[in-house]
């Protein structure tokens, strides 16, 4: 099942449809860094910007953030501790540690 949610996000009434186990995903994602769904969206959103990302498709953004958190989480590149702030987490340190994986894996498409 899917839920509309709407937040205000720059001054601007926005509203964002996803299924439950998204929304659960990204609830824990703020919890972990003890942030509302709005503030954890916006933040999102100001980063994927920052980022130069095209954020024409919001919700798609979203429902890849929400996947890819549990496969960092599965592959134990970021900690599964819910007392752990994902904002500690080196981002740096994890795509490093995915750029040697994938070479170990698919040496000859690097």
């Amino acid at each position: 099942m899917s839920h509309t949610k709407s937040f205000r996000m720059d001054g601007m009434v926005t509203s964002v449809r996803l299924e439950d186990m998204f929304w659960r995903a990204l609830e824990t994602i703020g919890e972990r860094d003890d942030l509302s769904i709005p503030q954890l969206l916006h933040r999102l959103y100001n980063e994927s910007l920052d980022a130069g990302h095209d954020v024409g498709n919001f919700t798609s953004f979203l429902r890849v953030c929400c996947l890819r958190f549990l496969d960092l989480q599965l592959r134990g590149l970021i900690p599964r501790e819910p007392h752990i702030k994902l904002s500690q987490v080196l981002a740096e340190d994890v795509l490093k540690i995915e750029a040697v994986q994938r070479h170990n894996v698919f040496p000859k498409l690097q």
